[in-house]
């Protein structure tokens, strides 16, 4: 379960900054979350949970979460947009593709595949 060690470096991080800012509690923790960063919203929010209540400066905090949808261009005919999916027979979910829509060619991932912290919400001293 990588969701524990992205959510541990995320409150380590939201911890420095809110004693940088001489916060008094943080309120919210919003991530912005790519679709093709593959971390499962329900153990992030379980794991914080968990983290949060252990650390003073977070307890009671919420964390909020975003959805980032995966976008790529192509390097052969420029296309800009959203990536298509396929069915995995074997475990029976929808893939993503990252060949172009347009041309079939390779793609480079624009978006969507980061966890990245939006803002942090505190209460100040």
């Amino acid at each position: 379960m990588h969701e524990l060690s992205v959510i541990s470096q995320i409150v380590e991080t939201v911890i420095d900054e809110a004693k940088k800012n001489n916060a008094k509690h943080v309120d919210a923790v919003q991530l912005v979350i790519g679709e093709l960063a593959f971390l499962g919203v329900e153990q992030l929010e379980f794991c914080y949970q968990v983290l949060s209540e252990k650390e003073p400066l977070l307890a009671g905090s919420k964390l909020e979460t975003e959805i980032e949808s995966a976008r790529v261009k192509c390097s052969s005919c420029g296309h800009e947009g959203g990536i298509d999916r396929v069915e995995d027979p074997i475990d029976h979910m929808m893939l993503p593709r990252l060949a172009c829509p347009e041309c079939g060619s390779s793609t480079a991932i624009t978006a969507g595949s980061g966890c990245t912290i939006k803002n942090i919400i505190i209460v100040l001293e």
